[in-house]
């Protein structure tokens, strides 16, 4: 007979990766874990999780959690303390900065990783109660130029679209949007309609991304200029009569003048050519095919949004679909792909320094209609800060109090060594997060509260096509953990704010941001979920993903806007905008002759805090890294596989070189995800000016001019250990998770010899227990070779190996070793060799992180006959997960043929 199951159900809940908002059925395995698969029934997704969600099981440890709350001491340490002393010293702190130098002394910095009832709060307490509208988020750094590209257009923060859309349009345009890597199952569903339907797919953007590897035509353009490119496409609308005027005429205002302005950007195709820097042809092509399909979806994200002049850019894609009617139609709209899990639900809540709650702006009669609503006595009446305004007053001192939730701005901000410094000189810095370290807590927080996680939060959260989900705990609260909002609500009593933050739980929460909406609206705003203000307890816990605008009465589904007019502005039209002519706001020259681009990876997120748990996450692209094309690494003196010093006028770091075909000559991309807890000088944004656009507030994040030049080192290793380990700054280093501990990968010009003593240090330190371990070394000094392994029990409990920089020892054999439970004799007697024992041979480069499929596997079974994505499918399951993979796969493919092994 069958022992029972007594293991909990599965909970649905929602992926907290980017802004595709996939549904999540976690399963709690009883021991703090959980097994993680796709919700079926979620209009998000449909089953299908990214590489990163997938993962996300392997994120939920304690390890490097923050479980109590922390008060730094006299001598600069962090000590445990109890709530009340956290809570009352934030509380007290910030009334005595306000009473002394004003409200607008005083500032909260938030993060997309809040929920929306987390978001709310906040905002609450510092616009109605203390004053300032001195509350920004990192979504600032995201998606600001969308939110101010649509209330410039449509009056208000509209996406227009929904996900179906992708699925009917008969074009779909990428405008600086790696789908494949960073909203993968939404490209499945691009890629979905491109086999079954025959959509075609164009991709815009300065590097040709894996997302372009499938494109029916790539527009490699020149940095910046996507505002000429869709200047020109409008010009070239007017002059074929391509354009909708009944639709102009009955719905819009300005569209002679943004017409006449186009024209100055985007005379003729020979300009065109020259400013985007693509071949006439190609951008003809571009522009019947948007002529010729009326079905035409245009998504953007981060390569349009993180510009000085990122709003006009979205204004000029806009521009070209009222044009055309292309908007609020099935398979129609410009699209807007947001890049955290719950933007959305920031902007609903008036997350922004520039916005209220309920997408209501700074006018007299909305801020006297919120003043009511909230009964707030002390209501903000200007905008206050953004981001990189807020960091800059921080730093000369008239921000005295800030408040950092769920995010690492000492990593993510532009010149981030300087954002550093600043933080470090505040009268007061109170960061809740739910890890122990990081750059920011580091940067000298004087306030440290435990936050609830992913596993743990209760709320919602809304997606990119304003589908509004259920994020539900399935593990129980770790420690003292405890909700954001809890926090700032505890905070607020303690001010004497008590009957305004008197919630008893998330639901309380929700229902009175649902009745905001709805206040005195009457469809003059877009954001209404006033239909969801009355839902019980139990209606809430069960509430399925739901889309807005949800008006008293029923939930809409499918709700697209603008089809026939009723935009947000005082005529209810819409407004052409002519945007300014583009160009670069920094120019390269001599000292700085390459533009820097900065973006993601596809297996990591933001700052790693979370995606670097997964040892799996780690394996596709483990170090940071600068791409360069060829003929720059060439003119350059760089190898691929060898180090360089990326330098600006802001900073400097150390990169792995990565020679690609896909980078432009001229310019050079660095990933963001690396900071000072996993690297030793890889921060991306200390490099990134902070340069911002003038309508958005957004930094540029494209475009910095830089200098590269290579960097050598005369050894290169590894070190696998169970605990962390701290290497002399005189080293490059980087950390990877692998099963069981830790990967570093490092490089140095230190001699073998001081290598061969620092590694007997380093492993001991690693872990104390390791004292009654065995040890084995070999040392080769003419060659440049040391190898230390420690062995316990049967295992193999640490290793550190350095070899020359030429001959460099490989980790694949060894860390399998590492992760084993128990070794046999002969696979001891292996492990300082450095090659594969029996059965554990050398996989290369992770390609499938869903499935932890290397290079060297898909390359055996192509020799095997399975010259096929999806003959490899079904040998190695590659590529049948998110599908992020099979644009790399299909490279794999090509280069066995051209080049068979």
């Amino acid at each position: 007979m069958n022992a029972p199951d007594l293991r909990p159900p599965a909970v649905r809940t929602a992926c907290p990766y980017c802004g595709v908002g996939c549904g999540v059925l976690a399963a709690p395995d009883g021991r703090g874990g959980a097994t993680i698969a796709g919700d079926p029934a979620h209009p998000a997704n449909f089953g299908r999780l990214c590489s990163k969600g997938s993962a996300l099981g392997a994120t939920l440890g304690l390890d490097s959690r923050l479980l109590h709350p922390m008060l730094r001491q006299d001598d600069g340490t962090l000590a445990r303390t109890d709530w009340d002393t956290a809570l009352t010293s934030v509380a007290e702190g910030f009334a005595r900065i306000i009473e002394r130098d004003g409200p607008d002394a005083v500032a909260f910095y938030l993060s997309g990783q809040l929920l929306t009832e987390d978001y709310y709060v906040a905002n609450k307490l510092m616009k109605g109660f203390l004053g300032s509208a001195n509350v920004d988020t990192n979504s600032r750094l995201c998606m600001a130029s969308s939110v101010a590209g649509h209330r410039r257009a449509f009056g208000a923060d509209t996406v227009p679209g929904v996900y179906a859309d992708l699925d009917e349009a008969d074009l779909i345009v990428l405008v600086g949007s790696n789908v494949a890597w960073c909203h993968p199952v939404l490209f499945q569903r691009m890629q979905k309609n491109r086999r079954e339907r025959g959509a075609k797919i164009v991709v815009i953007d300065p590097r040709r991304t894996a997302t372009a590897e499938d494109a029916d035509l790539f527009l490699s353009i020149a940095p910046g200029m996507d505002t000429a490119l869709f200047s020109g496409l409008l010009v070239h609308l007017a002059d074929t009569n391509a354009l909708d005027d009944r639709y102009i005429d009955a719905h819009t205002s300005g569209f002679e003048n943004a017409l006449a302005q186009a024209r100055a950007i985007a005379p003729n195709m020979a300009t065109i050519a020259r400013r985007t820097g693509l071949f006439v042809g190609d951008v003809l092509k571009f522009y019947e095919l948007f002529a010729a399909n009326s079905r035409v979806v245009t998504c953007f994200s981060q390569g349009v949004n993180q510009s000085a002049q990122g709003t006009d850019k979205v204004n000029a894609i806009i521009n070209c679909h009222l044009a055309t009617g292309r908007i609020g139609k099935p398979g129609m709209g410009p699209f807007s792909l947001t890049g955290q899990p719950n933007a959305m639900g920031g902007r609903e809540v008036g997350g922004l320094a520039n916005q209220l709650a309920a997408h209501m702006n700074f006018t007299p009669i909305e801020v006297d209609r919120v003043r009511r609503f909230w009964d707030a006595p002390r209501m903000a009446t200007r905008e206050g800060l953004k981001a990189v305004d807020m960091f800059d007053a921080i730093a000369v001192g008239k921000i005295k109090a800030l408040w950092v939730m769920a995010t690492n701005p000492a990593v993510s901000l532009p010149r981030s060594g300087a954002v550093r410094e600043a933080l470090g000189k505040i009268e007061l810095f109170v960061v809740s997060e739910n890890v122990t370290s990081n750059d920011t807590v580091n940067s000298g927080a004087h306030v440290l509260l435990p936050a609830t996680a992913w596993g743990e939060k209760d709320g919602t959260v809304t997606n990119s096509e304003r589908r509004i989900s259920r994020q539900r705990p399935f593990l129980a609260t770790p420690g003292e953990a405890k909700p954001d909002w809890w926090m700032v609500s505890q905070v607020a009593r303690r001010m004497g704010y008590g009957c305004a933050f008197a919630y008893e739980s998330v639901a309380d929460i929700f229902r009175e941001h649902a009745a905001l909406s709805a206040f005195e609206n009457g469809g003059t705003r877009d954001f209404d979920v006033g239909a969801l203000s009355g839902i019980d307890d139990a209606a809430f816990d069960a509430l399925d993903p739901v889309q807005w605008p949800s008006h008293a009465g029923q939930p809409s589904q499918d709700t697209r806007f603008f089809a026939a007019g009723g935009f947000f502005t005082p005529d209810r039209k819409a407004r052409f905008v002519a945007p300014e002519m583009p160009t670069l706001r920094d120019a390269i020259g001599a000292e700085f002759p390459f533009i820097l681009n900065t973006g993601r990876v596809r297996d990591q997120w933001h700052t790693m805090t979370r995606t670097g748990l997964s040892p799996r996450l780690g394996l596709h692209a483990p170090e940071p890294f600068v791409e360069i094309h060829q003929q720059d690494a060439d003119g350059a003196g760089l190898t691929d596989g060898g180090f360089a010093r990326v330098a600006t006028a802001h900073g400097s770091g150390i990169f792995r070189v990565a020679v690609s075909a896909g980078q432009q000559p001229g310019s050079l991309f660095v990933p963001i995800h690396w900071s000072g807890e996993t690297a030793s000088c890889s921060r991306a944004c200390d490099l990134v000016a902070p340069n911002t656009d003038p309508h958005s507030g957004q930094p540029e994040a494209k475009a910095t001019p830089a200098a590269i030049a290579p960097i050598a080192f005369a050894y290169q290793g590894f070190a696998l250990t169970r605990r962390p380990i701290a290497l002399p700054t005189e080293a490059w280093w980087t950390r990877v998770a692998v099963t069981g501990g830790t990967g570093t990968l490092i490089a140095s010009n230190e001699q073998p010899e001081t290598w061969r003593e620092r590694a007997l240090a380093l492993l001991h330190k690693s872990e104390p227990a390791i004292e009654q371990a065995e040890f084995a070394e070999y040392l080769d000094a003419r060659r440049g070779i040391v190898r230390v392994a420690a062995f316990r029990d049967g295992r193999l409990d640490g290793a550190l190996f350095i070899g020359p920089a030429d001959a460099p020892p490989r980790w694949d054999a060894v860390k399998a070793l590492f992760e084993a439970e128990a070794l046999a004799d002969p696979q001891r007697r292996m492990a300082l060799s450095g090659r594969a024992a029996d059965g554990l041979a050398e996989t290369g480069p992770v390609i499938c992180a869903c499935f932890g499929v290397g290079r060297a596997a898909i390359r055996r079974a192509i020799g095997e006959g399975h010259a096929s994505v999806e003959k490899i499918g079904a040998a190695l399951r590659a590529g049948t997960n998110c599908g992020s993979c099979v644009p790399e796969l299909k490279r794999i493919i090509h280069e066995h043929v051209a080049q068979p092994v």
